[in-house]
């Protein structure tokens, strides 16, 4: 891991790095605090490691919960440059959407995809992250992400057994379910009742297929991006309750 840039602001610093070819940015309490548990933040397709909702959170779990937080740019994204595979999906997702059509079916080659590539370099963000002594080998570890970031996240979850909760949403894929039967460690689910781009019965057989003995799903009125900003304050709740439980040396 390389650290780039830092910044320091309203309690949180903001530690840009890489690792190998991989940017993203690691947020931590500015105060000299012990070990504490880490989020990883999987941002939205089109998005980038520092989207709005993904600062926000960063930001709220840190100063609220005291943990750190880590984002990186997907595939494609970001600071990240687009191979010919990436700049298909784009024309792809673009013609559905011009067309008035939903984005769901398409999408679901796109996060294979990118699951594909994206799974490894979060392990290996993981492994160069747990070599910090602010983080370390054996603390807890959640994953956020929905839309895209739960096309990424459930295959990532599934197969690493380092995250202790997750939060996915806004995403219903057959392709997902067998990996969503591999998770059991607590999870919360957001589904958008009114969702235009994802089916209603698709989201709730993705939910239905965790294997999670403890798992909670928030069904929301309104539209794909219209999710509530209280569940900003969820998440929080969640991942106090699920990681701050866990011991951290």
């Amino acid at each position: 891991m390389h650290f780039t840039a830092e910044t320091s602001s309203n309690g949180v610093i903001e530690r840009d790095f890489t690792v190998g070819e991989i940017p993203g940015v690691l947020y931590s309490p500015a105060s000299a605090a012990a070990r504490a548990p880490l989020v990883l933040l999987a941002h939205s397709g089109g998005q980038h490691k520092r989207a709005p909702g993904i600062v926000g959170r960063a930001h709220r779990f840190v100063t609220e919960c005291g943990f750190h937080a880590a984002a990186i740019d997907a595939p494609g994204h970001g600071d990240r440059p687009r191979t010919a595979a990436d700049e298909r999906h784009v024309t792809l997702l673009r013609q559905a959407q011009a067309a008035g059509e939903p984005l769901g079916p398409v999408a679901v080659g796109v996060h294979i995809d990118l699951a594909a590539r994206a799974v490894p370099e979060w392990q290996a963000t993981l492994d160069a992250l747990q070599e910090l002594p602010e983080i370390g080998t054996d603390g807890p570890v959640g994953f956020w992400g929905i839309m895209q970031g739960t096309g990424i996240g459930i295959p990532l979850t599934a197969v690493e057994p380092r995250i202790t909760a997750a939060i996915f949403g806004c995403l219903g894929q057959e392709s997902l379910t067998e990996a969503a039967a591999k998770i059991t460690v607590p999870i919360e689910f957001l589904l958008q009742w009114d969702d235009e781009h994802v089916d209603r019965q698709s989201g709730l057989a993705l939910y239905d297929a965790f294997a999670a003995k403890e798992k909670t799903l928030h069904a929301n009125a309104g539209g794909h991006a219209h999710v509530p900003r209280f569940e900003v304050d969820s998440a929080a709740r969640f991942f106090t309750r699920h990681l701050s439980r866990v011991a951290v040396a």
